[in-house]
């Protein structure tokens, strides 16, 4: 699903209990992530939660960059399917300069999860980001 719908299907939410139990299904719906993939290379410092990103990088000056990711918790996992929906199948570049901040206050994100939540979203954002740019300066 696109950020764009996610963002519209916030909106027609009311109150947050709904929406957390939309988080909850949209991390219901993340790629399946194998056992084998839950490792230390993988594994995102800086959340409370365990949480796993991997990445496939196609080939070029400015690759299509695809993230896939999963968490131990529910919300956890809704939050990283609203972050895959802002960054995943991009050009490495159009990730870089995104501004995942205008995504998640239209959803209101950083009034309605907690501190630890909140740090381990910027957490993934900054690791997903990091692979990017590192993409960018090895082409």
């Amino acid at each position: 699903m696109d950020i764009e719908s996610i963002v519209e299907n916030f909106e027609y939410l009311d109150d947050w209990e709904d929406r957390y139990k939309y988080l909850i299904e949209l991390g219901n719906g993340l790629e399946e992530f194998p056992e084998s993939e839950r490792n230390g290379a993988n594994k995102v410092n800086g959340c409370v939660s365990q949480v796993w990103i991997t990445s496939k990088i196609e080939e070029g000056a400015d690759p299509l960059v695809t993230f896939r990711g999963y968490s131990d918790a529910h919300i956890v996992r809704g939050l990283i399917a609203v972050t895959l929906a802002i960054f995943s199948n991009k050009k490495a570049s159009e990730i870089a300069s995104t501004n995942e901040i205008e995504y998640f206050n239209k959803i209101g994100l950083q009034e309605h999860i907690t501190p630890q939540r909140s740090n381990g979203l910027i957490s993934m954002v900054n690791r997903i980001k990091s692979i990017s740019a590192n993409v960018l300066q090895i082409s």
